[in-house]
């Protein structure tokens, strides 16, 4: 009796597995992915052009000049709040701290009375109103604005500081990154602390 042995069977290789090749972003989209990621000091910006006062977070306030200190900061052309800070002559800029989260919030949100009932506000002598609940804020007065498409970059000069500036609370810097609040801390390992860097092409630092 003849026994017949099965052979195995044969399989056909799996065919390789192509993946799906990303769509390149366009520059627009690679610029928002990328400055959504980049964390940014938080600033509330309050001014008063003549139709009452106005108030706005911005996270785009950058140190431009330490003598004279000059700063800078961008408007939407979108906004109606920007475009009335953006006729004012002068603006109150507030450095936001942790502990100021809420009304930077609220200055942020649209639709929100940023001086109504139960907000605590004033006005400088000067006559431009400001939060004095914040510890660092500078009277400034524009001194140039640039427009560009969808925007407006504003330059001014500080000529009045908080009288309690060294004298601010020590308190957790609030900065935003990827649409979100976030605590900015000290490292606390020493072994991991970055050196103190000074830029060399920095006007302010």
């Amino acid at each position: 009796m003849t026994s017949t042995q099965s052979s195995p069977e044969r399989t056909e290789a799996s065919a390789p597995v192509r993946e799906t090749a990303r769509p390149t972003p366009t520059l627009t989209e690679a610029f928002l992915s990328a400055f959504r990621h980049h964390p940014a000091g938080v600033a509330i910006i309050t001014a008063d052009a003549g139709d009452g006062p106005v108030a706005l977070t911005v996270s785009s306030l950058i140190s431009v000049s330490a003598s004279p200190p000059m700063v800078a900061f961008s408007l939407s052309a979108a906004s109606s709040t920007a475009k009335a800070v953006g006729e004012a002559k002068t603006v109150v800029v507030h450095l936001v701290r942790r502990a100021d989260m809420e009304l930077a919030r609220l200055c942020a949100t649209s639709g929100t009375e940023r001086f109504g009932r139960g907000v605590r506000w004033d006005r400088l002598e000067s006559g431009e109103p400001y939060y004095p609940q914040i510890d660092r804020w500078f009277r400034a007065e524009v001194r140039d604005r640039l427009a560009v498409p969808g925007a407006s970059l504003v330059v001014c000069e500080l000529t009045l500081t908080s009288p309690l500036l060294q004298e601010t609370r020590e308190d957790d810097a609030l900065v935003y990154a990827n649409r979100t609040w976030h605590e900015l801390r000290a490292i606390s390992d020493a072994n991991k602390a970055p050196l103190l860097l000074w830029p060399e092409d920095s006007a302010t630092f």
